[in-house]
């Protein structure tokens, strides 16, 4: 792979600080986190931000194919010309919101790998979205800011436990793959960097109108988040009164008096169940 630096430098271009671009540089990291991906000849990879090839060349030579989705429309024929020198023709580049992005229509009848060094500015917005759309993906390898990683993996009980943390461990098992230090990127940025893996899963005992409400539930509880449970989600996404809000906590076996980082998911489940039932009553 070329040097980004190189590359940008030859065709008068620069990272996006307003996309959040910092380029993986390091081949040896590159490979690394692909190795521990343990894709094969028969994955279908949906790569997030693929940038300049340093994630999509080593993924292409292990992977069936790989739908590499990049924003940045500059970065294309770069991408494009970087894949041709390799000899590599299994990506597909598409320029692209990953936001906007169908996943159903790129997965077909399988389930999709998915992997990305994502720009720090959006990154709880597609992990997000990667919950939602979490029946088209069988797991994800992720690279955040390492502060987040750290609220992305929290247990309860602390402050760094937040919506994010809940949502997705709700949805996804999640585990350590490996940090990556400021120096195996163009630009460095000014913070580590965490790999993490997330393999999702079907929840199948919450139908869809539920999962939506434990969501609301969940924002909701950690909107006031300084505050008590039986203040902090009067209002709001559910638009439930103070005793309403009190009724279903009680129902629920939580105390009025906890606040939403001490929940288990498990307890959101069943807050968002009582909230459910009292909603079929009125």
């Amino acid at each position: 792979m070329t040097h980004p630096g190189q590359l940008l430098k030859k065709e008068k271009l620069y990272a996006g600080k307003e996309m959040g671009q910092n380029f993986l540089s390091d081949p040896g990291t590159a490979q690394r986190i692909v190795d521990r991906t343990g894709i094969s000849g028969d994955t279908i990879v949906l790569e997030i931000g693929p940038g300049l090839g340093a994630l999509t060349i080593p993924l292409a030579r292990k992977a069936g194919r790989v739908i590499a989705v990049e924003l940045d429309r500059r970065m294309v024929p770069l991408l494009k010309e970087e894949l041709e020198q390799e000899a590599i023709d299994n990506v597909t580049v598409i320029n692209q919101n990953i936001m906007k992005t169908d996943f159903k229509e790129i997965a077909g009848d399988k389930k999709l790998v998915v992997v990305g060094n994502l720009p720090y500015n959006i990154s709880s917005q597609i992990l997000f979205r990667l919950v939602k759309e979490r029946s088209s993906i069988e797991k994800a390898f992720l690279m955040f800011q390492k502060e987040l990683a750290t609220r992305i993996i929290a247990s309860p009980g602390g402050r760094d436990y937040s919506r994010l943390s809940a949502v997705v461990q709700y949805a996804a098992k999640v585990g350590f793959v490996a940090d990556i230090k400021p120096s195996s990127f163009f630009p460095k940025p000014d913070v580590d960097s965490t790999v993490l893996r997330f393999d999702f899963l079907d929840s199948a005992d919450m139908s869809p109108p539920m999962e939506d409400l434990l969501f609301d539930v969940i924002k909701s509880a950690f909107s006031k988040r300084r505050k008590s449970l039986k203040n902090s989600m009067v209002g709001g996404e559910l638009g439930l009164e103070k005793p309403d809000v009190v009724r279903a906590l009680i129902l629920a076996s939580i105390a009025p008096e906890r606040r939403a980082e001490t929940l288990s998911v498990a307890e959101f489940k069943a807050l968002a169940i009582a909230v459910w039932q009292l909603r079929r009553e009125t």
